[in-house]
């Protein structure tokens, strides 16, 4: 008996979606104008334009990733998504390594890569920017010599 195995595709993936529009149609007012700052935020701090990733993510930079397993595949380098409950702020690195900004930051939560900030005015934008900052740096460093 043979069995085929599916291959797994990853569903966020780099696409030509207009990223004003996607940000123009989110409901929560205050999110959305979260979102705009943040979007001006990492093209100042990235040098990038802003592009779509999968239907919800604005991302900035790209880098390619192969794990020992095989899998291989391209992702963002920063980004974000105004999500339902939070300004959701995709950081690649990790947090451990910006102890001293995530100290100075002021009101968050984290997962292993995601910032998630319930209103922009919680956090220090000039401590934000610089997080966006260091952490492009090292991925672009890492990855993209």
């Amino acid at each position: 008996m043979r069995i085929q195995l599916k291959k797994k595709f990853m569903k966020t993936t780099l696409n030509d979606g207009n990223v004003h529009d996607f940000l123009n149609a989110v409901e929560n007012e205050t999110r959305k104008k979260d979102a705009f700052k943040v979007l001006e935020l990492m093209q100042a701090e990235t040098g990038q334009e802003p592009k779509m990733w999968g239907d919800s993510i604005v991302g900035f930079g790209q880098y390619h990733y192969k794990y020992d397993s095989g899998r291989e595949g391209d992702f963002l380098i920063v980004g974000f998504s105004p999500r339902k409950t939070f300004l959701s702020v995709y950081i690649m690195p990790g947090f451990d390594k910006y102890k001293d900004l995530m100290e100075n930051l002021g009101k968050y939560k984290t997962g292993k890569a995601c910032l998630n900030i319930k209103k922009l005015e919680d956090v220090d934008e000039q401590v934000l920017g610089k997080l966006i900052r260091e952490s492009y740096q090292y991925m672009e460093n890492k990855y993209n010599k």
